[in-house]
């Protein structure tokens, strides 16, 4: 499907993933003017690119950038059990092939090129870019799932039992949570969008779904200082969904030399749709600026390969 809207291309296509999965892949393309870069959104759990990630995609897109989203395995338009992640390295593997692919099309390659995860979107840029610690030029981190909220965490006797049932009934919906709709998005109008759409999973987590978010954090909480490209975090000051300090502890303990944190008092978790609209503008404004001040100091990256490549050739010379 193509539709065009306000100087913005809309195309949708379906991949097959190497596990034979049909993945739904979307893309926002300026028009009248060569992208300022790319940027990949990453989603959050349950959630997906076509519906609710479509404003923050146009927002971005009317500025200049070109857009690209998937819905992981088991999320939104793409096959799989709804609301179901066997294993977390499938999403990154399946983000990363898809992603990388876009880059290395011949009128992408000198183009910059940004993550933006939100909430378990954000732990998947970051472990994206764990994968490939080079290939990235940075990252936009919203409400990132580096650690899940303690209210939100059931006791350490519970996840003790529900992990080792999740060997034997790994799609059960037994695991025991609060609603997080109500606790993510302030406008209630959001809320009743989000509960209407269909493509967003509302069910209690599934108990593999639940071990691979749990394994997740606890892998990302722990290495906190192998991120090494630049980032902007945000994190409402309100979040009751994930864990404003672990936003403070990663832009902390990173190794990145150019990392950037914004905390928003009053703000909820969701930050890019789910605020007053006087909160989003605030928000996108701090996020288009960051894009646009790195998309203009020339792409690093280029110049670190070429310096790579010229470092070989002279090898041999």
């Amino acid at each position: 499907m193509e539709k065009q809207t306000e100087n913005i291309r809309y195309d949708e296509e379906f991949i097959l993933n190497p596990r034979g999965l049909k993945l739904f892949t979307c893309r926002w393309i300026p028009l009248n003017q060569e992208p300022i870069a790319l940027i990949f959104i990453c989603h959050g759990y349950a959630m997906e690119c076509s519906i609710t990630m479509n404003s923050t995609a146009n927002r971005l897109a009317k500025e200049g950038f070109a857009v690209y989203g998937i819905d992981y395995e088991g999320h939104g338009k793409s096959s799989g059990l709804q609301g179901y992640v066997d294993n977390m390295d499938n999403v990154i593997d399946d983000c990363t092939m898809h992603f990388t692919s876009i880059c290395e099309k011949e009128e992408n390659r000198k183009k910059m090129r940004y993550l933006l995860g939100e909430s378990m979107g954000g732990a998947v840029a970051m472990l994206m870019h764990r994968k490939k610690p080079e290939f990235w030029d940075g990252a936009v981190l919203v409400a990132p799932m580096c650690k899940i909220a303690d209210d939100l965490r059931p006791h350490p006797v519970v996840i003790n039992v529900l992990t080792k049932l999740s060997s034997f009934i790994p799609t059960w919906k037994i695991i025991p949570s609060k609603d997080i709709i109500d606790l993510a998005f302030k406008v209630p109008q959001v809320r009743q969008e989000v509960r209407s759409n269909p493509y967003c999973y509302k069910g209690r987590p599934r108990l593999k779904t639940g071990y691979e978010l749990y394994r997740t954090t606890l892998q990302m909480e722990q290495k906190l200082e192998e991120v090494s490209f630049p980032f902007l975090v945000l994190h409402g000051e309100d979040d009751k969904v994930t864990d404003k300090s672990v936003s403070k502890q990663l832009h902390r303990e990173a190794s990145s030399t150019d990392k950037t944190i914004k905390l928003y008092p009053g703000m909820w978790h969701g930050l890019l749709y789910g605020e007053p609209l006087e909160n989003i503008e605030i928000v996108f404004k701090d996020i288009i600026e960051w894009l646009r001040e790195r998309a203009s100091l020339g792409n690093t990256r280029l110049e670190r390969e070429l310096k790579h490549r010229n470092d070989d050739l002279s090898k041999y010379a």
